[in-house]
């Protein structure tokens, strides 16, 4: 009896480590799913890091490309540029660019015009502050806007600086925008005055073509500075500084008599 409990205990030993032995095998063969799901997420973890921070770097150089071209101070000396009028100034053309070119246009003209009457012409009538309003509402209204959108359309057509292309915008400026700006103006202080079309046209013949003569022997020089070397935000305060002299001359040539009573 005691023999063939024996035998019964051995048998069942037996099957109970074959199928232990067996489950252990069948265990060891399947690969664990949570480790291969950490795996998997750490795997793809690391490609992201590596997608994200090369994805950063072009927008990096384009930040820093974009910022070199606008900020004004860029260009200008760093002791300059922290000077307060010229600081404010600047935030303002970065900000409100038309309406700073305006006011600025609107300023020298006033000034020119001053100068115009109390130094080249001292009429006996007294100072005639109708015509200095004539000039700054040109500059405010005309002048300042056009030479935002000039100067912005010439630095797209021609981006660069070299010479070829500073020779380029200087020719445009010549033969487009100068004679155009300077019968505008003519036109425009005639017609506030009360002259006639007939009479405009008649002023335009007399004064156009000796003023454009004029401006091709004042202005080359002008542009080439301002082209050359001068960043686009700032090209219409350049030009207007330039243009002081220049309206003096114009302010003086569009008080002259107009045709037919002189």
């Amino acid at each position: 009896m005691s023999a063939a409990i024996k035998d019964g205990l051995k048998i069942h030993h037996l099957r109970h480590s074959s199928i232990r032995n067996l489950w252990t095998s069948r265990r060891n063969s399947i690969t664990d799913p949570i480790a291969t799901s950490n795996g998997f997420a750490n795997q793809l973890a690391h490609q992201l890091r590596q997608s994200k921070s090369c994805s950063r770097f072009p927008q990096s150089i384009f930040r820093r490309t974009k910022e070199v071209e606008i900020s004004p101070t860029s260009v200008m000396p760093s002791s300059l540029s922290k000077f307060g009028p010229v600081s404010w100034y600047l935030s303002m053309i970065k900000s409100r660019p038309i309406v700073t070119k305006s006011i600025t246009s609107a300023l020298i003209y006033s000034a020119a015009d001053f100068s115009s009457q109390s130094i080249v012409e001292k009429s006996s009538e007294g100072y005639d502050f109708v015509r200095t309003l004539r000039m700054a509402g040109y500059g405010m209204l005309i002048l300042g806007p056009s030479l935002h959108y000039w100067f912005n359309f010439v630095s797209r057509v021609f981006p660069k600086r070299d010479l070829p292309s500073t020779f380029k915008k200087m020719a445009l400026g010549q033969t487009v925008y100068g004679p155009t700006m300077t019968a505008i103006f003519f036109s425009v202080n005639a017609a506030l005055q009360g002259e006639s079309g007939s009479e405009i046209v008649a002023r335009l013949k007399r004064d156009l073509v000796p003023t454009i003569i004029s401006g091709i022997m004042y202005w080359p020089a002008c542009d080439f500075v301002t082209f050359k070397f001068i960043p686009v935000n700032l090209q219409p305060l350049v030009s207007n500084s330039f243009s002081y002299l220049w309206t003096v001359y114009m302010t003086y040539m569009a008080s002259l008599e107009k045709v037919g009573t002189a």
